[in-house]
């Protein structure tokens, strides 16, 4: 009889313990769901220097008046000069040190050579293309200035500029690391430098007008000057985009998919202009002599008699 209670107490037990087990449903923690990475967007290092270009835009700019700069030279100030003209216009005489990497896939070639510090002045025959240059130059960390109206317009116009000249060729001796994306936007832009109308990315007044005249809405035509300038009159159609610091920020207001016609008063800071909006992704060339000023020889839009409207 114990025996048997024993038993019926054991069973009573298990029972109790498998009711039990069975009305309590196992809590499982669940994982806290994963938070999505933030995708940050990778910085293109050419597209934020060429930004910073004119949003860091230095004290009396980019460009150098032409007897500022023989001053300089005259006092023996250390400097690096470079002359982009032909070689057989270097040769025939330039400036004193100047050391000659002609425009184009050369100058590409040669920015390696050219100091990434101090004073770097660049020229070549008017300052439009030497205004391109430096807008590249300094995209690829080269502090370079251009000089105003280059050699034929500007330094051989300065009284006594014969001191400052010779004919013995200057070797660049120096050697310098170019990160490979400045140097890969470099080699683009300067083996890439347009056709026929557009070679060197500058179009003559001539063929700017034509284009105007038959209508091509393929073309936007922007004019850097001030707003002042530009209102006592312009180029039909034309947007006024004035040269100087943080001019980027209103870039995003021009055409990408256009083909950019711009202008300033001789082709210099408009070259600044095209060079940093190529760099960017636009099509973007300049008029040659721009305006047209006293020193551009009778050439440029206005100099040259095509229309302007208020």
């Amino acid at each position: 009889m114990k025996k048997l209670t024993y038993l019926m107490l054991v069973l009573f037990a298990m029972s109790t313990l498998v009711f039990v087990g069975c009305g309590e449903k196992e809590t499982v923690a669940e994982a806290p769901e994963a938070e999505a990475a933030e995708v940050i967007p990778a910085v293109d290092p050419v597209e934020e220097a060429a930004e910073a270009y004119f949003s860091e835009f230095p004290q009396g700019g980019y460009i150098i008046k032409e007897d500022v700069f023989l001053q300089k030279v005259a006092d023996g100030e250390d400097m690096f000069i470079l002359d982009i003209r032909r070689p057989d216009d270097y040769a025939a005489g330039h400036v004193t040190g100047a050391v000659n990497i002609p425009w184009g896939p050369s100058l590409a070639e040669g920015l390696s050579s050219i100091p990434q510090s101090g004073q770097v002045f660049v020229y070549c025959y008017s300052g439009q293309t030497a205004g391109q240059a430096v807008a590249v130059m300094n995209v690829a960390g080269i502090p370079a200035k251009s000089v105003r109206y280059g050699f034929s317009r500007g330094i051989s116009t300065v009284e006594g500029y014969e001191a400052a000249v010779d004919t013995e060729p200057v070797e660049a001796s120096g050697s310098f690391s170019i990160d490979a994306a400045f140097q890969s936007a470099a080699d683009d832009y300067f083996n890439n430098l347009g056709a026929a109308p557009f070679g060197n990315n500058i179009v003559s007044a001539a063929d700017a007008a034509a284009i105007l005249e038959a209508g091509d809405d393929s073309v936007q035509f922007v004019d850097v000057r001030r707003a002042e300038d530009y209102e006592a009159g312009h180029i039909e159609g034309a947007v006024n985009l004035p040269y100087g610091a943080n001019m980027n920020g209103s870039f995003a207001d021009l055409p990408a998919d256009k083909k950019l016609i711009v202008n300033c008063y001789s082709g210099q800071t408009a070259g600044q202009a095209v060079g940093i909006l190529n760099l960017l992704g636009y099509d973007a060339v300049s008029i040659n002599s721009g305006m047209g000023t006293p020193k551009t020889g009778g050439k440029g839009w206005n100099s040259e008699g095509f229309p302007l409207v208020q």
